[in-house]
Parts: C-alpha cells; structure tokens; sequence
C-alpha cells in the first residue's frame, strides 16, 4: 500500500479500524506521517477518525497510544497467568512427542534417510535430526572432561 502511496496511485487510505494499519504507536505514527507528506488522507470507520485536521490527527495519537497500552497489559496479564501455573507445577505448552528413540536410531543405522524417518514417524525432519543428535556417540574430548 505505501509503494502505491508513493507513487500517488490513491489520495484517500480508508480502513475498518486503526489498528488494521500498523502494530505499534511508532509505527501507526510513521504511517501517518507519511501520509500526510504525501497528502494522504487516512480514515478510520469504526474510531471515525479523519486526519484532514489537527483535532483528527491529535485524536489518532491518543487512541494508538490507549491501544499500544492494552497490548501489553494484555501481554502481562498472559505472562502472569503463565508464570502461575508455572508455579502451581502445571505444564505449559504442548505435550513432549513421545517418541521411540531406539528404533529411530536402529533404523537410522540401517541407512534409512532423515526424510524417510520424518514420514515413517510422522515428525518432522528437524525433529528425527535433533533425536540423532541427542544420541550421537560422545567424543574421545567429552569423556575425558
């Protein structure tokens, strides 16, 4: 959209809500100025914003910077929540794979491919790797450390 912007192809950026347009209030605010370098009008339908004035652009400042404010008390209250169940013993996240590690390894050795183990066991191929590399032989520097 800002290369069309550039190149003057539109004079009018409409869009459902302000948040649409950018993730933080640096950025949102960055779009904006260029915009209005480029005499760009922005429009927010659902805030019923219009930066054709300064009461307009005055009010995007604040509505971005109430909504930067409740991405992270939202990304907070997450934390929080995470760190108490942490806590409390509870796992989070998914569950490990279970995996059958012996016959990955015999198989392996049996000369079967990374992408052939990846389909035979339904993981992906980082994860067969990574199963490989966990069970490689030790080397002659790591047994006498």
């Amino acid at each position: 959209m800002m290369r069309d912007a550039r190149r003057g192809r539109f004079d009018v950026v409409l869009v459902w809500a302000s948040d649409r347009i950018a993730r933080s209030v640096k950025h949102f605010l960055d779009v904006l100025d260029e915009l209005n370098r480029l005499n760009i009008e922005f429009i927010s339908f659902r805030e019923q914003i219009d930066t054709g004035g300064p009461l307009g652009r005055a009010v995007v400042v604040i509505i971005g910077a109430i909504a930067e404010l409740e991405r992270n008390l939202i990304i907070e209250r997450v934390r929080a929540g995470m760190r108490r169940a942490r806590l409390e013993g509870r796992h989070i996240g998914r569950k490990p794979l279970e995996l059958d590690r012996n016959a990955i390894l015999r198989d392996r050795q049996q000369g079967q491919s990374l992408g052939q183990l990846a389909k035979s066991y339904r993981v992906s191929r980082a994860t067969i790797h990574r199963v490989l590399r966990e069970h490689a032989p030790t080397t002659t520097l790591e047994k006498s450390a």
